[in-house]
Formats: structure tokens, sequence, C-alpha cells
């Protein structure tokens, strides 16, 4: 199946189940974008996905000044749900925290967890942004599932409601860990990865997070790396060696 090479944009349809020949009105803000931002008129085709049943290439079909309106033509790709892992991770400043949502959702995990630990810097987790943070990752990188938001929620909750058949992998930057290599060669999902805030966990903490029965802490080197970093690393490192760039 080819398409043509005006077919670069991509969106996220929300309201409905993509399926051929189906007309569908877009909000004002995807209008406003494909018009006054990209310059798009009658004719002009797109991508979509619904992040359910895979992406379709779309005809704009009608343009007025607050909605288009788009027909769906051709299926161009299936839909494929990332393998079940997840990220649950210490808020940063707001730009490094933009740089884990947007990162981790191009790197495939289903879920994302903020979680409040005793040295986290921002407890201010705005879900709405964190959201289009991730639809706009998954326009970019061609995912065509979108991962989940969590309210942030304390460590110490977190682990009294944890789910003990979902394995827990804290990276732990004392070093006494498990090798990455080691802990994530040929992992069984589900799993989740945990990367703690700037600083590290307090040794309480890491104390806690050693004793529970599901949990293996993960060493990843010599150097310290920024949380960000850290996040970018593991996630990498998981797809390589369990995930679906083993494919």
């Amino acid at each position: 199946m080819t398409l043509k090479k005006t077919a670069k944009i991509r969106l996220f349809v929300e309201e409905s189940s993509l399926c051929p020949e189906e007309q569908i009105l877009l909000p004002e803000k995807q209008s406003h974008y494909l018009q006054n931002v990209m310059k798009q008129n009658i004719g002009s085709r797109i991508l979509c996905f619904d992040g359910k049943s895979g992406e379709y290439e779309c005809e704009l079909v009608e343009c007025g000044k607050k909605a288009c309106r788009i027909k769906v033509l051709q299926k161009t790709k299936d839909f494929y749900a990332c393998p079940d892992i997840w990220l649950l991770f210490a808020p940063v400043k707001k730009d490094q925290t933009d740089f884990i949502i947007q990162k981790a959702t191009e790197l495939g995990v289903g879920k994302i967890v903020p979680v409040i630990t005793e040295r986290t810097i921002s407890d201010k987790v705005k879900k709405e942004r964190f959201m289009l943070q991730a639809v706009e990752a998954c326009e970019q990188c061609r995912r065509v599932d979108v991962p989940e938001i969590e309210e942030a929620v304390p460590l110490d909750k977190l682990l009294s409601d944890w789910n003990p058949e979902r394995k827990l992998y804290f990276m732990d930057e004392t070093g006494s860990g498990k090798n990455i290599r080691e802990a994530f060669v040929s992992a069984a999902v589900p799993a989740a990865v945990l990367v703690g805030p700037e600083g590290g966990f307090s040794e309480k903490e890491l104390e806690k997070l050693r004793k529970q029965p599901y949990t293996e802490a993960v060493t990843m080197g010599k150097r310290i790396l920024r949380a960000e970093t850290a996040v970018a690393a593991a996630l990498s490192c998981w797809q390589a060696l369990s995930g679906d760039w083993t494919d």
C-alpha cells in the first residue's frame, strides 16, 4: 500500500473507532492546526489513529472557521499494543518532566505513573498536560496506541497497593543492585521500571523497596545519571533486551 508523499501530518482522533468511508468532524484545536499552522486545505491527505484500531489515511473534505471534516480512506497500519511495561518516576522540573513523558511514550511504555518520594522536588503534576505530551509524542513517532497517565501517588501507597504479579525494577544509585543487562535480559511482562528523584531515594525508601517480594534493585553503571537520562536509558535497555526491539 503506497501513500502519497503529502500524507505526513498525523493526528490522534479520540472520538470514535476509525473505519473506511467514515467522516469525522475534527475539534477546533486540530482544525486550527491543520488550516492555519500546516496550511492544509480540501483534498489534503493526513494520517489518523484512534489508539485502538490502527492508523488510517484520511482526506480533508471540508474546511470551516472552527472545524474541519475528514473522510477515512484506507488503513495504513494495523493496531499494535506496546509491551506491558510501565514507567514510574519522581517528577522533576517542568522541561525535564516533559522530556520524560515524551521519551517514555516514544519508547513504548503502557502506563506512566508520577511517584512522590521524600526528595521529589516538584509535586505539581498536571495530568492533562502529561496526556497532551504523550499524544503529541505518539503522533510524531507513529505509535498506534496511547499510554495511560495516572495521577501522582506517594511511594508508600504505591507499594502498599502494588499487584505482586507485576515485577517492579527500581533504579538503585548506590550500586548494590543487579547489573541492568542481567536484570532485564529476557525479563517477563507485566513489569514496571521505577526511577527516583534528583538525589536518589532516601535510605528509608531503599530499605522498604528492597524488602518487597516483587521488587528488584537495578544498577546502571558507575556514573550517576540525571533522572530524565536514567528514564531514557533504562527503557531503552528494557526494549532492547526484553521488549519489542527484539521482534
